[in-house]
C-alpha cells in the first residue's frame, strides 16, 4: 500500500528558518518541468534574501527527473516518490495530491508554481485553490482545438488556467489564449518560455562530444507521445528508416524513451541498421549538445519545438496538432503528423533541397530571450509585496 514518504535532505534549513520567509513551491515531477522550472529556481535562489524557494518533485519521473536537474545543480528538497508500476493517471493523480497537500499544510508556502501540462502541474493547481495559495502558471495559454488531443495534457493546463493568479505566457499567442477564455488581463503576463532560459544555460556548459570524426548529416529523432503509440509509433519509424536509406551521408540518431510501449514498437524497426542508432535519454546538458550537433530532428515533443529553433536546427512534428503553433507560423517548425509518407516526404524535402532547408534553418526562434525566469521571480516576489529588479517583458 502506497504511503507518502517524507523525504527532507539534510542540508535544507531548520523548520524554523524556512518559516522566517515567505516560501514558494516550484513543483515538478518530470523531465520537462525539471528542465524548465531549473532557471526559475535558480533565480529565486539569487533572492534568499527576501524568500525561501523550495524544489518539490511529485516523483512521476524519477531518475530521469534527477538526472535532467543535476545540469544545473539541481536536487528536490522533497520528493513525494509517487509512482508505482503500472500506475493509471487517477492513481499518480490522487497520489501526488495527497502528498503535495502534505507538504502546503506542514510549510504554508506563500506561492505555488506549477509548469506546463502534466498531471503534477495540475494537482499543484488544484491544491493551491483548495488551500488558498497563490498559484502561478509557467507555460500558461498554450492550447489545441481539442481537450482530448494530447491527452492528457490540454485538459492538464486547462485545469491550471481556472484557478491560476498569475498567468506567466510564453508568447503573445498563448496570452491571445487566456485572453479569449476570458482571463483576467491584469494577471497575463508574456515572459518568453523558461525553456530558453534552460537550453541557453546548459548549451554553455559543454564542449560538444557528439561524433566529432563524422562528417555527414545528423537526423536526431523522439518519440514517446501517448497518442503516437501503436501504428503511429510504427509509421513514424518506418519513415525514419526510409529517410536513412536515402541519404547514405546521414546518421539517424533516437533518443529512446523509457516507456515499453515505445521500445517495443522502435526497435524491431530501427535496430540492427549500421546508421541507425537507439541510445538511452542523455542527460539534459548532452541531449542539448546532441540538438546543436544535429541538422534535422523529428520529434513530437513540445520542448524539443522550443529548444531547436534556438540553434537554427529544423523540426519536423510528428503530430497531428501542437499547442505551439507560433514556430509553424515562423517557420523554425513544420507540422507533419504521423503518416509514414507524409513524415518521408518532408524529410526528403528537408533533406534534399538546399533552399527548403535553408528558410526553415534561417528562421527566427519566437519562443524568446533567455530571462523568463527573471520576469518570473519578479512578478512573483511583488505579487508578495517584495520588490526586488524589473525585466521588461517580453514581446
Amino acid at each position: 500500500m502506497w504511503r507518502l514518504p517524507f523525504y527532507v535532505p539534510s542540508r535544507c534549513l531548520s523548520f524554523a528558518e524556512i518559516m522566517s520567509k515567505p516560501i514558494i513551491f516550484c513543483v515538478i515531477g518530470t523531465r520537462p518541468e525539471a528542465i524548465k522550472v531549473a532557471p526559475v529556481m535558480l533565480e529565486f535562489q539569487k533572492f534568499a534574501d527576501v524568500c525561501r524557494p523550495m524544489l518539490i518533485s511529485t516523483g512521476q519521473h524519477k531518475e530521469i527527473l534527477y538526472r535532467s536537474l543535476e545540469t544545473f545543480g539541481l536536487t528536490p528538497d522533497v520528493d513525494l516518490e509517487i509512482m508505482q508500476h503500472g500506475s493509471t493517471l487517477a492513481q499518480v493523480t490522487s497520489r501526488a495530491l495527497e502528498g503535495l497537500d502534505g507538504l502546503v499544510a506542514k510549510y504554508q508556502p506563500a506561492c505555488i508554481l506549477g509548469q506546463g501540462d502534466t498531471t503534477t502541474a495540475m494537482v499543484a493547481a488544484m491544491d493551491a485553490f483548495y488551500r488558498n495559495v497563490l498559484f502561478g502558471h509557467i507555460e500558461a495559454g498554450l492550447r489545441t482545438d481539442s481537450v482530448r488531443n494530447p491527452f492528457p495534457e490540454e485538459y492538464n493546463r486547462r485545469v491550471c488556467a481556472v484557478t491560476a493568479d498569475l498567468h506567466f505566457s510564453p508568447t503573445e499567442w498563448s496570452r491571445d489564449n487566456l485572453l479569449r477564455e476570458n482571463r483576467d488581463p491584469k494577471t497575463i503576463f508574456v515572459t518568453g518560455n523558461t525553456g530558453i532560459d534552460a537550453v541557453l544555460l546548459a548549451a554553455q556548459q559543454k564542449d560538444q562530444p557528439w561524433y566529432p570524426d563524422f562528417n555527414g548529416r545528423v537526423i536526431l529523432m523522439t518519440t514517446h507521445r501517448r497518442e503516437n503509440w501503436g501504428e503511429p509509433q510504427r509509421q513514424i519509424a518506418t519513415a525514419a528508416r526510409r529517410l536513412v536509406e536515402a541519404y547514405p551521408d546521414t546518421l539517424l540518431i533516437t533518443a529512446m524513451h523509457p516507456n515499453p510501449m515505445v521500445r517495443d514498437v522502435i526497435v524491431p524497426i530501427l535496430g540492427g541498421h549500421d546508421r541507425i542508432q537507439l541510445i538511452e535519454p542523455p542527460e539534459y546538458g548532452l541531449f542539448v549538445k546532441l540538438i546543436q550537433r544535429s541538422n534535422m530532428i523529428l520529434s513530437d515533443s513540445g520542448g524539443v519545438q522550443e529548444e531547436a529553433p534556438a540553434f537554427g536546427i529544423p523540426v519536423l512534428v510528428m503530430r497531428d496538432t501542437t499547442e505551439r503553433p507560433e514556430g509553424v507560423t515562423a517557420g523554425t517548425a513544420k507540422l507533419v503528423g504521423t503518416n509514414e509518407e507524409k513524415i518521408f516526404e518532408e524529410g526528403n524535402k528537408l533533406l534534399g533541397d538546399p533552399g527548403a532547408y535553408k528558410a526553415m534553418a534561417n528562421a527566427v526562434s519566437p519562443y524568446g530571450d533567455g530571462r523568463a525566469s527573471e520576469r518570473i521571480r519578479y512578478l512573483v516576489l511583488k505579487s508578495l509585496g517584495i520588490q526586488t529588479t524589473e525585466v521588461p517583458m517580453w514581446d
